[in-house]
């Protein structure tokens, strides 16, 4: 064809496009811009990612700085992690800024090596279950554990990545709500969610199945049970998977029908107020011998008042506590409930944990968490604040592929990790993700322990309020113990369970994730 034949066809392409856009009503910008107004929508759809690399600074995008997306993604390949030339923080400026205040002088038993070892051991320090005297307690092998992100809002083959990581890391994958897929079975341990739906666990008009459960978590590696109670990405709203993203195979996993949108109620139906909710963790605890935990975003106080004075008789009690902060946002929904329902982590552990310390009741309970904890510093605060266990949920998706393109709603996720459309999943390589989501892991506790190491103590637990301060720019610095009115010892292990600590760190005692009998 020649270069005339094919100019005419384009300018008759042209043609049709000014024709259709000068006789359509629909969109303003098109019939008074007609074939350049289309530029606009091209650059509304690929705003984010033109956005990430092209128009934003280093520390300015959210949810993700360029630099955490660079700090997770080097992580993960096992690359260089340091950054030169200073920070590019507006630390003049920032109001809220944390400080960890080093130590001249080491602590007892401090290490003094130059870093941390890679691939450093970092347990958790209490006992799941332990206090309550489960038949299943046990000590997690590690204090970052990968948070619940369903199969259905992740690919098979994302899911199936993660739990491959968290074999080789050595830490606990948890299913998220969507039930127990056969990507979830690769080795790695878990934590089995309990949403709203009972999803794996209900009967067929959708109620909590006690016989089911017991048939599943017999059937997997499944070490803790978590309900649900809400997420820090639409607290008390349910969840929503698309139908476009209900396969023949979630939808059998799950119980429900293919291609319909699939809307989980709001609250459970097995208990309706706290003291029957106390009564539902005694019932599964019970019936498995697993830890029993809740999972929630913090909103009304009322209910943690009505929670604690409950356990305060130590008759019955939850295992664990998982805090979702209000920024976290592993699953999509309303643009209200991300931005403006529900507390962002500091403040919401703050009050959630200050109310188990005046019952004396910290020391037995595991107090977990999740809310941007995957990058080091924000990690370290919530550790301050009287964290155990931090939770990796985005991070954990950043490590195996994800580039924040913000389509996790839209089943159009690029690198295969939020999306089930199998075009795009084939592009995600569980076999090579499950090394880069373990690289990350081992990453983050080594950069943990070597801030214990800075601060002159033998494990990132030991870390309390007085040791990191936040700035009002170049002003004024306030303790985190200040800011949030805590009381002395607040924060930190008892004295007990801090000298258990320091024990399994110096190798008094076996450092074993797996002591039925802890």
């Amino acid at each position: 064809m020649s270069w005339t034949k094919i100019a005419a066809a384009g300018a008759a392409a042209l043609g049709a496009v000014a024709a259709h856009d000068l006789t359509q009503r629909k969109h303003a910008i098109l019939r008074n811009f007609p074939v350049v107004g289309h530029l606009r929508f091209t650059l509304e759809k690929f705003g984010p990612e033109l956005r990430q690399y092209i128009v934003t600074s280093n520390d300015e995008e959210r949810p993700f700085s360029r630099d955490q997306r660079r700090w997770v993604y080097a992580s993960s390949k096992g690359e260089n992690t340091y950054f030169g030339f200073g920070t590019d923080n507006d630390v003049e400026r920032s109001i809220g800024y944390p400080v960890i205040k080093h130590r001249t002088f080491a602590g007892p038993g401090a290490a003094t090596a130059p870093h941390a070892e890679e691939a450093v051991r970092l347990p958790m320090g209490k006992v799941l279950g332990g206090p309550r005297g489960r038949a299943k307690a046990f000590r997690p092998g590690s204090i970052v554990n990968i948070s619940g992100m369903s199969f259905g809002s992740l690919s098979g083959n994302a899911i199936e990545a993660l739990n491959r990581g968290a074999e080789l890391a050595d830490c606990l994958q948890n299913t998220g709500e969507g039930g127990l897929s056969p990507y979830h079975r690769n080795g790695g341990e878990l934590v089995f969610q309990i949403g709203t739906a009972y999803f794996g666990c209900r009967d067929a008009e959708g109620r909590f199945d006690l016989g089911r459960l017991k048939e599943l978590v017999a059937s997997a590696p499944v070490r803790a049970l978590e309900i649900k109670l809400s997420q820090g990405a639409k607290p008390g709203l349910g969840g929503m998977l698309p139908g476009a993203k209900v396969t023949p195979e979630i939808a059998e996993i799950r119980g429900i029908p293919v291609g319909q949108d699939c809307a989980s109620p709001s609250r459970h139906t097995a208990f309706s107020d706290t003291d029957s909710m106390l009564d539902f963790v005694e019932l599964l605890a019970a019936e498995t011998g697993l830890p029993v935990g809740i999972k929630s975003a913090v909103g009304d106080l009322a209910f943690w008042d009505e929670l604690v004075a409950q356990m305060s008789t130590r008759e019955r009690g939850v295992d664990f506590v998982n805090i979702d902060g209000g920024e976290g946002g592993t699953g999509a929904a309303p643009l209200v409930f991300s931005d403006s329902v529900a507390y962002p982590f500091r403040i919401a552990f703050s009050q959630v944990y200050q109310r188990f310390a005046r019952a004396g009741l910290q020391d037995s309970v595991a107090f977990l968490g999740g809310g941007k904890l995957g990058l080091t510093e924000n990690a370290v605060v919530a550790l301050a604040l009287g964290l155990d266990g931090i939770h990796v949920g985005r991070e954990a998706m950043l490590a195996v592929g994800c580039i924040q393109a913000q389509k996790c709603h839209a089943d159009t996720c690029p690198t295969g990790v939020a999306t089930q459309d199998r075009r795009l999943e084939r592009g995600l390589d569980p076999a090579l993700k499950s090394v880069r989501a373990a690289t990350y892991i081992r990453s983050l506790r080594r950069d943990l322990q070597k801030v214990a190491e800075a601060v002159g103590v033998v494990h990132p637990a030991l870390i309390g309020p007085d040791d990191v301060d936040l700035l009002d720019g170049t002003r004024t610095a306030t303790s985190l113990r200040e800011t949030y009115g805590y009381e002395p010892g607040w924060g930190l292990p008892g004295p007990v369970l801090a000298g258990t600590v320091e024990d399994l760190m110096l190798g008094r005692i076996p450092d074993d994730p797996h002591p039925a009998h802890a």
